[in-house]
């Protein structure tokens, strides 16, 4: 749970106690009802986690390859 960034805090701040997808994933699923509408929010929230971040590991590999080629060239 650490590793997802949970984080206890709570303050009147927004930027405090703030807890990451993948936190709020781990905490929250084993709890939800399955076929509910928590459980069906997280899974799309899971969902959403995983299209950006194989998007944007996407596109840093291809601008890495796209740099690999340049430099190449020198």
């Amino acid at each position: 749970l650490m590793a997802t960034g949970n984080t206890p805090i709570m303050d009147w701040s927004i930027f405090n106690g703030f807890r990451a997808m993948s936190a709020n994933l781990a905490v929250e699923m084993p709890e939800a009802p399955q076929g509910g509408t928590l459980y069906r929010t997280l899974f799309l929230s899971a969902l959403l986690l995983f299209f950006f971040t194989f998007a944007l590991n996407t596109a840093a590999e291809i601008i890495r390859i796209r740099i690999k080629r340049k430099l190449r060239q020198l």
